[in-house]
């Protein structure tokens, strides 16, 4: 009983990690909600022009990134 309970908060802790978006790579991008490969090349290109993203919310200045899609993956991304 004791290692499925483990298991089972690993599994959690797992699924709750945020993807860093300065440090993400295309695939890892694509994990998003509302983030296909396009989206994920136009935040790569974003982050190769202008540097490390401050804030989430600098998200929106991305090519086909507007504020619902930032609001449905706000809580699985960070910058840290």
């Amino acid at each position: 009983m004791v290692k499925i309970m483990i298991f089972l908060m690993l599994l959690i802790s797992l699924s709750f990690s945020a993807v860093n978006v300065n440090k993400a790579n295309s695939a890892q991008l694509e994990t998003l909600n509302g983030i296909g490969p396009s989206k994920a090349q136009e935040i790569l290109k974003y982050r190769k022009a202008h540097g490390a993203f401050k804030t989430v919310d600098e998200l929106v200045n991305v090519k086909g990134i507007g504020a619902k899609t930032l609001q449905r993956m706000k809580t699985q991304v960070s910058v840290r």
